[in-house]
């Protein structure tokens, strides 16, 4: 039993530092004096102003942040919908139909999802000048036809394991169906809504291959503009921006832990 113990912890041990030592590697090459990010020349914080003075790595990180933005409103309003339709309508011409869209971006490729998203807007712009050319809507929306998918599945659970009849009894009181939904269903779901927002803001500021396909001219989007730096070398002001994400990643986290801990009876 010691020896299975003493396995399992090696293990996980293991696990952890593969996926956490390149990580703790990178934040502290990016306090390295040196340009070399392999070559350590001293403790210094010179990158971190440099990356402010970056103007292509912060406006790339600000259209990243209001695609996601938009991304991660359009995707909960939409998937909200697709879930409720799916789930409270039951059996209507179509359901298949809809559930098959809702599913498909979940495991389709991104490149397919990429290409097909670009031949669409390449077409509708030769047949309707909209939208013209390609930028941050065409990523927008494309960035929206896939997160709807997520937020879908994720509201889709929450629903489904949703008593009805609470539903049910403010409709008998005489509460009309879609006060019902603002008053009763929304703020019991409003959990699965969170977590499916911030999963699609996640998801289109982390994306790479679909906005690669539907980006043009000065739409360039954060992950974008570190792939095509990196492809000639990492540089130091990747390490500091690198680490300011995962501080700020880290600081989320941790401040949703400490409400999930206060919500916890006692």
């Amino acid at each position: 039993m010691k020896q299975r113990s003493t396995l399992v912890f090696s293990c996980m041990a293991f696990g952890y530092a593969f996926l956490y030592a390149p990580i703790l590697s990178l934040i502290i090459f990016s306090f390295n004096e040196s340009r070399l990010v392999t070559v350590w020349g001293g403790f210094s914080t010179k990158w971190y102003g440099a990356l402010l003075e970056n103007d292509q790595l912060l406006g790339a990180a600000w259209i990243s942040l209001r695609i996601a933005f938009i991304n991660a409103c359009f995707a909960v309003l939409l998937g909200t919908l697709a879930a409720v339709a799916l789930v409270r309508f039951g059996r209507f011409r179509g359901r298949k139909l809809l559930a098959f869209m809702v599913g498909a971006p979940l495991v389709m490729p991104e490149v397919i999802l990429g290409l097909a998203s670009l031949l669409l807007f390449v077409s509708m712009d030769q047949l309707l000048g909209w939208p013209e050319g390609r930028g941050m809507t065409t990523i927008a929306i494309a960035h929206i036809t896939f997160s709807t998918a997520y937020v879908a599945v994720v509201v889709q659970s929450r629903l489904g394991r949703l008593d009805p009849s609470l539903e049910e009894a403010a409709m008998d009181l005489g509460a009309r169906p879609l006060k019902v939904f603002f008053v009763i269903t929304l703020p019991l779901i409003a959990p699965a809504l969170t977590a499916g927002w911030l999963l699609a803001f996640t998801l289109s500021l982390d994306d790479l291959v679909i906005a690669s396909f539907t980006s043009g001219p000065g739409a360039s989007t954060l992950p974008m503009v570190v792939y095509s730096s990196v492809r000639l070398g990492v540089s130091p002001e990747i390490n500091a921006l690198a680490t300011l994400l995962v501080l700020i990643v880290s600081v989320g986290i941790i401040i949703a832990g400490m409400l999930i801990q206060q919500k916890k009876p006692t």
